[in-house]
């Protein structure tokens, strides 16, 4: 049995285990939504609304680009909020946070019996794009579930 085919599954799940996003509640949930239907909200919005959960996310590790690694944090949130019926996320803050980078030399040597000998080296290069990070609230807001 060979593995190859699980591989694209495998770095999929690793790719999405790098990235997260979680609430803690506050209010209770509603009927999950499609994300399509939540809404990004930079300031408060005018009209009432009711708090259901704190939100936190983080783009993945692997995640190349300040673009692609907002619109990253953007659908994690969106998509979290749309989980708990949340038609809008109220952002309320966002940070960028260095991944670090490296570079790690390793050279070994060593032989075995019989006078044959070994030696092996390596170099490695480690460089990782920041990890963006983003703390919300997800909102219900009655007005924009009616279309207005």
């Amino acid at each position: 049995m060979t593995l190859r085919p699980l591989i694209p599954a495998l770095l999929a799940l690793a790719l999405t285990a790098c990235a997260s996003a979680s609430h803690v509640m506050i209010s209770d949930p509603r009927p999950p939504i499609p994300v399509e239907q939540v809404r990004l909200y930079l300031s408060a919005p005018q009209t009432r609304y009711v708090e259901i959960a704190i939100l936190d996310a983080s783009s993945g590790d692997f995640t190349y680009g300040a673009q692609n690694r907002t619109d990253s944090l953007m659908l994690k949130l969106r998509t979290e909020a749309a989980k708990l019926g949340a038609n809008g996320v109220l952002l309320q803050d966002r940070a960028q946070v260095s991944s670090g980078s490296g570079v790690g030399v390793g050279v070994g040597g060593g032989n075995y019996h019989g006078g044959g000998g070994f030696s092996s080296g390596g170099v490695s290069f480690g460089i990782n794009p920041p990890k963006e990070l983003a703390h919300a609230i997800a909102i219900y807001v009655p007005e924009q579930a009616s279309g207005g």
